[in-house]
């Protein structure tokens, strides 16, 4: 049995552009979460408000999980050399990775201080809340929402962890503002122990925020197929080019936001090798214009009976 010939060529997506368009998101961020994180924290200090403050440093700490994002995605981004042929996509991942670490760190340290709060009891000398911490939270709830789901945009646009980490950090973000926006209402009407309580919601939002990251991160970390839709989908792409007899055997693997596919074809047992090449040719063609994320594809030409 002749088995020839074998076709290879790196494709996907403009690795610049992906690029600009992460770091362009995450510069927003940045930006956004300067301003919000000084008008909360200034608005917890002059309005007295401990959940208000903890709101203010959830905030700052996006700044530094936008700027592990833009680092992630500027080394994901960097051509194939020879260490690394199949690329630096995994550095995106690891970024995230990184992301959610940091975002724990952030609640463990609000819940710690929430439970020393709470075991001060209700009398422990805090102060009642302003009302420039009410809406200060109140503007933070709808910036924050603004700020998830511009982020997700993006996220999924580009099938990017480290940008989908970040808009979780987003809304979890806004979700810790309305804690905090309850838990200041409730102390600005005779339950001052709200303040600490919604602090400590805070910290499980956070901390769920984290999880989700991680959990998401390292699953593109580790090689895996891709579902049976997308894998259907590009059998039958192969199938649908000219003097294709068959797909023989597909194989997956997503490899970061990027997909590598092996592949053996049927074709005309009787076709010199140059034809036979043509069609492999054709086949990755085809199924680099019709699937972006694909990076990878070999194509292996199997002698067929028509």
């Amino acid at each position: 049995m002749t088995k020839a010939p074998i076709k290879e060529k790196a494709g996907g997506a403009d690795p610049a552009g992906f690029e600009k368009t992460a770091t362009r998101v995450s510069l927003v961020s940045i930006a956004g979460n300067v301003v919000l994180s000084l008008f909360k924290l200034l608005a917890g200090v002059l309005g007295h408000s401990m959940a208000m403050v903890s709101d203010a440093i959830h905030s700052a700490s996006d700044v530094v999980s936008s700027i592990i994002v833009i680092v992630g995605v500027n080394l994901s981004a960097r051509e194939p050399d020879k260490s690394h042929p199949y690329g630096h996509e995994r550095f995106e991942c690891v970024a995230a990775i990184v992301l959610s670490v940091v975002l724990a760190f952030t609640g463990i340290l609000i819940g710690r201080s929430a439970l020393e709060q709470i075991v001060q009891g209700a009398d422990g000398g805090r102060s009642i809340p302003g009302a420039l911490a009410l809406v200060a939270a109140a503007v933070s709830i709808v910036c924050k929402e603004a700020m998830y789901w511009y982020t997700r945009h993006y996220a999924r646009q580009l099938d990017s962890a480290s940008l989908m980490a970040s808009a979780w950090d987003h809304r979890s973000d806004a979700l810790s503002s309305v804690g905090a926006l309850v838990g200041i209402f409730g102390a600005r009407h005779g339950a001052p122990v709200l303040e600490p309580v919604a602090s400590l919601l805070i910290c499980v939002l956070i901390l769920k925020a984290a999880l989700d990251s991680f959990r998401g991160a390292t699953e593109k970390m580790v090689d895996h197929a891709c579902d049976d839709a997308t894998e259907d989908a590009i059998r039958a792409c192969a199938e649908g080019v000219e003097d294709v007899l068959r797909v023989d055997r597909l194989m997956t693997r997503e490899f970061g936001a990027r997909i590598y596919v092996d592949m053996e074809i049927a074709a005309d047992e009787n076709m010199t090798l140059i034809q036979g090449h043509e069609v492999a040719e054709r086949v990755h063609d085809t199924i680099e214009r019709q699937f972006p994320k694909v990076k990878h594809i070999m194509v292996h030409v199997n002698p067929g009976k028509p």
